[in-house]
């Protein structure tokens, strides 16, 4: 058999998934390793996907999404963050992953560097790998909040450097940047000529601090805007099987935007569409009482955390607490957490499966039933 090519071969392992699937198959198993939101979705919504589909409306949509859904990401996006975003820059993509994939694909050429958080998400260096570009990862510090700092992504720009991924609230450690340092971060990009992908999909979900959009700070001049939005209903509907999302591209990319779109997956899924269209336009319901319960798993965690002796980070945002449990983990997170999984009955993701850094944190999601959270939190080891 042929091999294949050396930059799949080179895509890291995904150890959220390794875990989960593994605790997927460990009868019994508290699932705390995987952030999927467990609310009914609300009738309104699944009636909106099943009328498309009622109605025989299963042919090819416009490459960048049906009109209506495009209005509804621009209203929603100019309602929550003020910033004059006109319908023809967003496209509806098939979920937040294919939109980061869609934007790295327009910017990245075979050996442009992309910097990337450490710790971050690990589909963003996957999907450099794919790209034949490089990952480069900049640093987010336990001393300094795991926050980025100005200095230490400047200090890796390299003139192979093309784009700049942010990700607030950031997914796995729940920390939300701040309005002067997003401000800083999109100033540094103009000083570099870097392009910025802004991974936002928790971004209907902070906690005390505000979001705010790096787009806020960006050009509305074509070729000198430089900020793509990526945008999702995964986690703020519920939606994560129906793999609908926008990418909000800078002005003046719209032809481009339609080839590539074309290229990769030409359109997303009638039903989805109409679906998300009745999610962003009716009642916001469960917006709201996935927030509260979000923070409401958060405090109790917490607390737990705090009874155990266990340091962690405060969640300011998203759904998941960022644990610190090197005092068990012996230098090797990853095998730690599959030993728990068998001993306790509890899978979290390691922090390894974000970066280096994540070496003796873990990951613990928050979206899941609250007594089922108290219970596996609960049966981590405390620090003596």
């Amino acid at each position: 058999m042929p091999e294949l090519a050396a930059h799949v071969r080179e895509v890291p392992v995904n150890q959220i998934r390794e875990i989960t699937e593994a605790a997927w198959a460990t009868p019994g198993a508290i699932v705390l390793s995987i952030g999927e939101p467990g609310f009914a979705l609300p009738r309104h919504i699944l009636d909106a996907g099943i009328a498309c589909l009622d109605r025989d409306e299963t042919n090819y949509t416009p490459n960048a999404g049906i009109p209506v859904l495009r209005e509804a990401f621009a209203d929603r996006f100019r309602a929550h963050n003020k910033v004059d975003v006109g319908t023809e820059r967003v496209y509806v993509v098939d979920g937040a992953q294919q939109g980061l994939h869609f934007a790295m694909s327009l910017l990245l050429s075979p050996g442009d560097e992309v910097l990337i958080p450490n710790p971050g998400y690990p589909t963003f260096a996957m999907t450099g790998h794919l790209l034949n570009a490089v990952p480069v990862q900049y640093p987010l510090y336990p001393a300094h909040g795991f926050q980025p700092r100005i200095e230490d992504i400047e200090a890796l720009i390299t003139p192979r450097t093309k784009v700049l991924v942010l990700n607030s609230p950031s997914n796995p450690l729940g920390a939300v940047i701040g309005e002067e340092v997003t401000r800083q971060l999109v100033e540094l990009a103009v000083k570099h000529d870097l392009w910025i992908i802004s991974d936002e999909c928790y971004e209907a979900f902070t906690f005390e601090v505000p979001h705010t959009s790096p787009a806020r700070f960006d050009s509305n001049v074509p070729g000198e805007a430089r900020v793509f939005t990526s945008l999702t209903l995964s986690k703020t509907y519920g939606l994560t099987g129906l793999r609908i999302g926008a990418l909000i591209c800078p002005p003046g990319l719209e032809r481009k935007m339609n080839n590539v779109m074309e290229a990769i997956v030409s359109c997303v899924a009638s039903p989805s569409q109409y679906a998300a269209v009745a999610a962003l336009t009716g009642p916001q319901d469960y917006v709201d009482t996935a927030r509260e319960h979000y923070r409401s798993n958060r405090d109790a965690a917490s607390a737990v955390l705090v009874e155990k002796g266990i340091p962690f980070l405060g969640a300011q945002g998203a759904f998941y607490l960022w644990a610190d449990v090197s005092h068990v983990s012996g230098g090797n997170v990853r095998a730690w957490v599959r030993a728990f999984l068998a001993e306790f009955g509890v899978a979290v993701a390691p922090g390894t499966a974000f970066g280096s850094i994540g070496e003796g944190w873990i990951r613990i999601a928050l979206c899941g039933d609250h007594q089922q959270l108290l219970d596996g939190v609960g049966r981590l080891p405390a620090r003596s």
